[in-house]
């Protein structure tokens, strides 16, 4: 057997998991096939023997290209396909039959269509398949503490439980208000009030980028990472002052915006009172996945 042989042997070990968490997270099964197919097209062209675990590899990969799909989809204003999917291999297929039979039912498919693509992806992959959120932050482009309260959010909302979403929006903006004041002003004991002790800011690829390139004017630099209240305030301090607040996926944020076009969102997970993570987005793609409420941003 060559060397192709075996990895396609090694993949189709795979496919069945696959193609369940693909169509777990589009629910349309032509669609979780062409996201399986793209998971092969990717392992064929990597380098598969630096691979140690190869089925949480084929996972994280599959699940980015859907997580790309879902946001294609939302860009271009469409729906989900759930109730055509199903509808369409009923009594045809007996290896989708049993798929379906496996699956999360239509009902809560079309709940799952509410969510934004980052939700549904963080709660399929920890909900359904138990990955952790260590596993999970990187494919979102969350810190653990974000990707944790993605799958929470969407956890609620798929029970049903929207009423409870907006009982701590007052305190929660309270707090988001606090942090830019305190920023604005300078204030490092202030913001080391509003942070938890273990707080972690992460910023994606282009809001590193930004922030080196501005480092001319006197801005400080920031890492893709940043951990520790003390180090977080430090990064923040009299920095932020045209951060606007918004409401970001349902929960309190800000946004950076000009002529309203959004430019840069801040994301927080607000844990028992305090901040205990913020994620910092600027890249096109990730801000089109983020429900923005704002008076100023169309988005």
């Amino acid at each position: 057997m060559n060397e192709k042989d075996s990895l396609a042997n090694r993949f189709n070990e795979n496919r069945s998991h696959l193609r369940a968490v693909a169509y777990r997270m589009l629910g349309s099964l032509s669609e979780a096939d062409d996201a399986v197919q793209e998971t092969w097209l990717r392992l064929s062209r990597a380098d598969a023997d630096a691979v140690d675990n190869l089925g949480g590899w084929l996972t994280t990969v599959v699940a980015r290209v859907c997580l790309d799909m879902l946001r294609s989809r939302k860009a271009r204003g469409e729906q989900g396909t759930y109730a055509h999917s199903i509808a369409a291999v009923e009594g045809s297929n007996p290896e989708y039959e049993l798929l379906l039979a496996d699956s999360l039912g239509p009902a809560l498919l079309v709940v799952l269509e509410t969510l934004s693509p980052a939700e549904r992806v963080a709660f399929v992959l920890h909900d359904l398949f138990d990955l952790s959120f260590e596993e999970i932050a990187p494919i979102v482009g969350r810190s653990v503490a974000g990707a944790r309260q993605l799958a929470s959010r969407a956890r609620r909302r798929v029970r049903g439980g929207d009423a409870t979403l907006g009982s701590d929006l007052t305190s929660q903006r309270e707090i988001v208000s606090a942090f830019f004041a305190a920023s604005r002003n300078g204030d490092f004991n202030a913001l080391l009030a509003v942070l938890a002790p273990d707080v972690v800011l992460t910023a994606d690829p282009l809001a590193v980028q930004t922030a080196a390139a501005n480092k001319w004017a006197g801005e400080a630099g920031l890492a893709a990472e940043t951990r520790g209240a003390a180090t977080v305030a430090g990064v923040f301090k009299g920095r932020a002052g045209g951060a606007t607040p918004a409401l970001i996926d349902g929960s309190a944020g800000a946004v950076w915006a000009s002529g309203g076009k959004l430019l840069a969102a801040f994301v927080f997970t607000i844990e028992e009172g305090q901040i205990a993570a913020l994620d910092l987005v600027m890249e096109p793609e990730r801000l089109r996945d983020l429900i923005v409420e704002t008076d100023d941003i169309n988005n």
